[in-house]
């Protein structure tokens, strides 16, 4: 396994002859299509920061696929994945009991998110976006800042982790697109009406590409500094494949070394969310074989 950062690899304490468990230590169905999962992996849990991800492998010949951390407890040696079920190796990801093991994990990788005190941070999360949002939005809190939460889904039975959200956020606000839950609008209604009401420092969004595109473009109406995590594009982990690649203030970057933080407003969502669809077919060709089996 090569790196195109191989102090990363170091850093997690794995090498050829040092392999971890990686043993499934709970599980929880947090809707339909979406499981969290509690792993072990001490020498992860205890490099993590806010904004890193791992690289895991089911199987010998598996695929490796990228999931960010969203959080970890270094006493019990741990960290915590939330799995939403899209392609082969999420589905048998999230099919796996307590107390079996994930082959391959690999991390901490990536730019750990850039966390200080700015004043008031808005946190907007659509779908299982809020997962890799949980750690930035206990990081931010407990920097000194003002944090106001965005949960947007299209239901209430999508929203995860509020709980969550709300032990370390000022203020929690809900948005479903059917209004079963909170208010009724999209992710964008909530922002807004935060930054007509009061001055906001910076915008971290994370979540599906076209909700990210369009927050973005909101926050640049108002002159907010946004931040958009592309971890939804992301293949090897590595920067090895160049599956990741992305234009960013009209220069390519990788968003697994690179990132996988941007400024937002630099960022071409149109392009991003055409090369999201490249390997549609395989994939639905990889699902109807798993669904034959």
């Amino acid at each position: 396994m090569i790196s195109a950062r191989p102090e990363l690899f170091r850093k997690s304490g794995f090498n050829r002859y040092n392999k971890l468990m990686n043993k499934i230590l709970s599980k929880t169905e947090l809707s339909d299509l979406v499981v969290k999962l509690e792993v072990e992996a001490p020498m992860v849990a205890k490099a993590r920061k806010p904004g890193h991800f791992v690289i895991l492998k089911l199987g010998a010949k598996g695929e490796r696929i990228p999931l960010t951390i969203s959080s970890a407890d270094t006493q019990k040696g741990s960290i915590t994945l939330v799995v939403q079920r899209v392609g082969l190796t999420s589905n048998k990801l999230c099919d796996m009991q307590v107390g079996e093991e994930i082959t391959d994990l690999l991390g901490p990788l990536g730019r750990a998110t850039h966390i200080e005190h700015f004043g008031t941070v808005i946190c907007a999360g659509g779908g299982v976006g809020v997962a890799p949002l949980l750690p930035i939005v206990e990081g931010m809190k407990k920097a000194g800042n003002k944090v106001i939460s965005v949960l947007a889904a299209r239901s209430r039975n999508l929203i995860i982790l509020e709980d969550e959200i709300r032990r370390h956020s000022d203020e929690v606000i809900i948005m479903t697109d059917d209004g079963s839950y909170g208010e009724k609008g999209l992710v964008t209604a909530g922002v807004e009406k935060i930054i007509q009401r009061e001055k906001v420092d910076l915008c971290v969004t994370i979540g599906p590409a076209v909700m990210m595109k369009f927050v973005s473009l909101l926050t640049k109406k108002y002159e907010v500094p946004t931040v958009a995590s592309l971890n939804t594009i992301m293949v090897d982990g590595t920067g090895m494949c160049g599956g990741c690649r992305v234009s960013v203030g009209g220069k390519t970057k990788f968003v697994c070394v690179d990132g996988p933080e941007f400024d937002a407003h630099q960022v071409n969502f149109d392009e991003m969310m055409m090369r999201l669809g490249t390997y549609k077919e395989e994939e639905q060709a990889e699902m109807k074989k798993f669904h034959q089996q």
